[in-house]
């Protein structure tokens, strides 16, 4: 999927395809670039995520931009959805290592414990959504809660862009791990440090996948 979106995006931005063009059809493009559809189309997702194309019911793909600016998740560009997390879930994380109860302890590990086993990229995003949103409820505050679950399908949409295209989940894995370890602890410091680094990790990845064309998996994990 990777050299997929690779090589549409290079014939996007070198002009192969401008600005107002269609893009070929899926079945034109399976044949040419010789993968099947669901490649094709997880990475002409990642094309529109990125603000490169929008696609129109019935009438096929079309090129709205050829650079990434800002990638957008749901109803919610990237840049926005960073500045609220940091400011609700770096605080939310020192609550919660004050606050948390050893129900919320025991759910948090449980959740993890199958992350970390758990191979299907939708399934993990699924469970990482929940992940945070069990953090917020650690917190006691239901209005935490309610935010978090605002912006749910944005986060959802935002890790699994992360964990197809930069290659994040092992590495998220351990950065929950560390948040858990500081909620063990009943660490505000610990908690809040350790949720600001996992934002500073998904801000970096982000911003690797968007500047660099041809983004590879591997220096992600030896840069991180």
């Amino acid at each position: 999927m990777e050299a997929v979106l690779t090589h549409l995006r290079g014939a996007i931005e070198r002009g192969t395809y401008a600005i107002g063009d269609k893009l070929p059809s899926e079945a034109e493009l399976c044949r040419t670039l010789e993968v099947s559809r669901p490649v094709l189309r997880e990475a002409l997702r990642a094309l529109q995520t990125m603000g490169l194309t929008v696609a129109k019911t019935g009438k096929g793909t079309f090129v709205i931009a050829n650079t990434v600016e800002d990638p957008t998740f749901g109803d919610y560009a990237a840049s926005d959805l960073m500045e609220v997390r940091r400011h609700v879930e770096i605080p939310v994380a020192g609550y919660a290592a004050l606050r948390r109860t050893p129900e919320n302890l025991d759910h948090l590990a449980h959740l993890l414990d199958r992350m970390e086993r758990e191979t299907d990229t939708t399934a993990w995003v699924a469970m990482d959504t929940l992940f945070h949103l069990a953090v917020a409820e650690a917190a006691q505050n239901p209005v935490f809660r309610r935010v978090i679950e605002e912006i749910r399908d944005a986060l959802a949409r935002q890790s699994a862009f992360l964990t197809e295209l930069g290659g994040r989940r092992e590495q998220s894995n351990r950065e929950h791990r560390a948040i858990i370890e500081a909620l063990t602890d009943g660490s505000e410091a610990d908690a809040v440090a350790a949720m600001s680094h996992h934002l500073d990790r998904v801000e970096t990845t982000l911003t690797d996948i968007v500047r660099t064309p041809g983004t590879s998996t591997t220096p992600h994990g030896h840069r991180q």
